[in-house]
């Protein structure tokens, strides 16, 4: 008995007793899936099953997977907000160079202010300003010029015997005038005018710079006596007398700070034009341009007694080699160079005596200007000489040095010539 409902025969199979053979079935087309590469960047970020859901590309198809964006958008990159930490990828704000170079230049011009107020600092404090013009009685009436009295004595402070000897200095005591001159610095131009040692001037009365005792005047005397009777103080007061010229600055140096200036320096390199020999000052040059170390500098403008001048021609060549010395240590390699500029420094500074009003800026001013001479901009000279004096000593053509001083005074060029 069939329970089952007359359905058409669907779900009794065949009404033949005999089984059906097999039959075909049509065959049913799948929808073909793309297959995936793998991917090696699933391991970084547990969000990247996300950004297959949402239709994300990663670039294996198109060929643009470490490539950046072509065409537009973000093709063949990986977007910024599934990228793995510190990968790089997506595009971050441009550095600002501005910005950097403009932070760049205060810290180095911080950096350069910070060094030059330091070397100031370091190097004013290493100036001695020892002399007092303030005890200078009776001085003349300032001018439009700035003056110095400029000074290298005989002092071997400090000194060994074995520099002594190698200097060919002696060994006597105390301290004398080896060269005096004055170094007038105006806008008309730059003049320096030696006082050669053997003037014959009038030592006036005067406060002695110790005893601050006033002394009555010592009448005619060489010009080098005024330093050896009270120092600085008295040699400035002699000077303003005799010449009417107020003097502004004092630098004085012995013979070592010279000879280590310029060993310093690297040596001063200066054209003799004629050779000379002198045992006293242990000179022996050939005539031509060379290099002059320490010892040869110091033999070069201590020496007279090869000269018939005497006197008068060594002044001559102490300011042809002030001028050198200056316009090579007056010099942005010197001055700039820190491997330059502390060694000068350092080697002439502590040996350097000025007067107590002189700054490092003054002193810097005085180096310029003699500068400026070896330059062309002003000139040297010799004091004007009349004839001699007793004791061997030389007379000074006093109208020539009243025009002189008056055309300093009055900052107008210098015209007056001087005869030796």
């Amino acid at each position: 008995m069939n329970d089952w409902p007359d359905d058409g025969g669907y779900g009794r199979g065949p009404a033949n007793p005999q089984p059906e053979g097999p039959r075909r079935m049509s065959h049913v087309q799948r929808p073909q899936v793309p297959q995936q590469p793998p991917r090696y960047d699933q391991g970084h970020n547990p969000s990247f099953t996300q950004a297959q859901g949402t239709g994300y590309d990663s670039g294996y198809n198109t060929g643009q997977v470490y490539g950046g964006a072509q065409g537009g958008g973000n093709r063949g990159g990986i977007p910024p907000q599934y990228a793995p930490p510190g990968s790089g990828s997506g595009t971050g704000p441009a550095p600002d160079w501005r910005k950097r170079i403009k932070v760049g230049s205060i810290v180095l011009v911080v950096g350069v202010l910070a060094w030059g107020i330091g070397t100031y600092a370091w190097a004013s404090s290493q100036m001695r300003n020892e002399v007092d013009l303030s005890k200078v009685i009776e001085r003349p009436s300032e001018g439009d010029c700035t003056t110095y009295l400029i000074v290298g004595s005989d002092s071997r402070e400090g000194m060994t015997a074995e520099e002594k000897k190698k200097l060919h200095t002696g060994s006597a005591e105390g301290k004398r005038t080896d060269s005096m001159m004055i170094l007038a610095a105006c806008s008309s131009g730059n003049t320096m005018v030696s006082l050669p040692r053997d003037s014959w001037v009038t030592i006036p009365n005067f406060v002695g710079s110790e005893s601050g005792k006033t002394f009555p005047a010592r009448g005619g005397a060489k010009l080098n006596a005024a330093y050896a009777m009270d120092g600085p103080e008295l040699l400035v007061r002699t000077v303003e007398y005799n010449t009417g010229l107020r003097i502004d600055h004092y630098a004085e140096i012995g013979f070592a700070g010279f000879a280590n200036i310029v060993d310093a320096l690297g040596g001063v390199e200066l054209n003799i034009e004629k050779g000379f020999k002198d045992k006293k000052s242990g000179a022996d040059f050939q005539a031509g341009t060379q290099t002059l170390n320490g010892e040869q500098a110091l033999a070069f403008v201590r020496t007279r007694y090869a000269f018939a001048e005497s006197d008068l021609a060594r002044t001559k060549n102490q300011q042809k080699f002030l001028s050198a010395l200056a316009n090579q240590a007056a010099t942005p390699g010197t001055i700039l160079n820190p491997f330059a500029l502390y060694p000068t420094l350092g080697a002439g500074l502590d040996t350097l005596i000025v007067d107590k009003d002189m700054s490092l800026y003054d002193l810097g001013k005085m180096f310029f200007a003699m500068k400026g001479i070896s330059g062309g901009d002003g000139r040297s000279m010799n004091m004007p000489i009349a004839g001699t004096a007793p004791q061997g000593s030389l007379k000074w053509d006093m109208p020539k040095v009243k025009q002189l001083v008056e055309q300093i005074r009055n900052d107008e060029k210098v015209t007056v010539e001087s005869n030796r």
